[in-house]
């Protein structure tokens, strides 16, 4: 028969177990580096209980501009894998990569995508689409994993590279995302297999309701008003995937600054095309913006999640919260 002291002593044992799991429950987990929230939120949904994720550029930070720390390179040195997009977005990497010393895999989100490529307007920072990009052979783009910009264009002193690198903002481009975050989690971590394709099944059909949704809400919005101008060009996946016209000043990267002949045209090209509605996001400075919209009376039509998510409070913690604020932002805007 158990005494009072027996009793208290053997809860107070199972109390000291049962706090010591997750300490080595999270010693257990794969460590694994994501570059950026949004890919970070990825990672998480296809590794689950098993891998331990570490983000670089957090909720509401800008990659384009980023500049690792000390920290960042401890961070990355005791990772198994590293997540990149590639593409060029990650221009800093491969300096991280080399002071870490990580012996750390690089798997490249973005291989099998194919990429679209800018078009240069003589005038100045808008950037067209090309819809048939000729860069089918994606495995030349592992090298931007590390932030080699080959063959890059020079943007005012900027290096971009030759092609969007916003690939996440098509779903469709986001399934291939979470393939190969599947296959880099099952190269690391075999025994894990049967878990890494469980989830990363269960959260791509999420991802096909997600754009089904998109679907119907952009088939919602008059084809006649299916055009918007924004910060910075981070959009021109989701617009070429959806039908929606993006328009910006200050191209692909927020290092680069729009200049006045840039503002001074895309006003021109708002007052004769009748763009309904313009946004702002939260990695950019909103004051552009805002003078574009006084000076051409579009309205502003809310925040737009680009290239990072919000914090956990905010409307876009998640990818797939980001993508629903995104259409409902774009839907409230122009639908009317």
């Amino acid at each position: 028969m158990l005494t009072r002291r027996s009793l208290a002593g053997a809860v107070l044992a199972l109390g000291l177990t049962a706090l010591a799991v997750p300490a080595n429950a999270q010693q257990d987990k794969l460590p694994v580096v994501a570059s950026f929230s949004i890919l970070g939120d990825l990672v998480k949904n296809v590794g689950g209980d098993r891998v331990a994720v570490t983000t670089l550029v957090g909720p509401d930070g800008d990659a384009h501009v980023f500049q690792p720390a000390p920290a960042d390179a401890k961070k990355v040195a005791a990772a198994k894998l590293v997540f990149v997009n590639g593409l060029g977005f990650e221009g800093w990497l491969d300096r991280l990569v080399k002071a870490s010393g990580t012996k750390a895999e690089v798997v490249v989100a973005t291989t099998g995508i194919k990429p679209l490529a800018f078009e240069e307007e003589e005038e100045g920072h808008a950037h067209g689409h090309d819809d048939h990009a000729k860069h089918d052979d994606h495995a030349k783009h592992d090298d931007h994993a590390k932030g080699e910009d080959h063959a890059a264009h020079d943007h005012d002193g900027h290096d971009h590279g030759p092609t969007d690198p916003h690939a996440w903002q098509s779903i469709a481009n986001a399934k291939v995302y979470v393939a190969n975050i599947r296959d880099g989690l099952i190269a690391a971590d075999p025994a894990g297999k049967a878990e890494y394709e469980a989830n990363a099944a269960a959260y791509t059909a999420k991802l096909d309701a997600l754009e089904a949704q998109v679907k119907a809400a952009v088939a919602a919005i008059p084809e006649a008003r299916r055009r918007i101008i924004t910060s910075h060009d981070a959009f021109g996946y989701f617009g070429n995937a959806y039908g929606v016209a993006f328009i910006a000043p200050q191209g692909v990267s927020t290092e680069a600054e729009a200049s006045a002949k840039d503002v001074a045209r895309i006003i021109r090209q708002i007052k004769a095309e009748k763009v309904p509605a313009v946004f702002v996001e939260n990695i950019s400075d909103p004051r552009l913006v805002k003078r574009i919209s006084q000076e051409t009376g579009a309205k502003i039509g809310g925040t737009l999640y680009s290239d990072a998510l919000s914090d956990d409070k905010g409307p876009a913690s998640t990818y797939i919260d980001m993508m629903q604020n995104n259409i409902r932002q774009l839907s409230a805007a122009l639908s009317s």
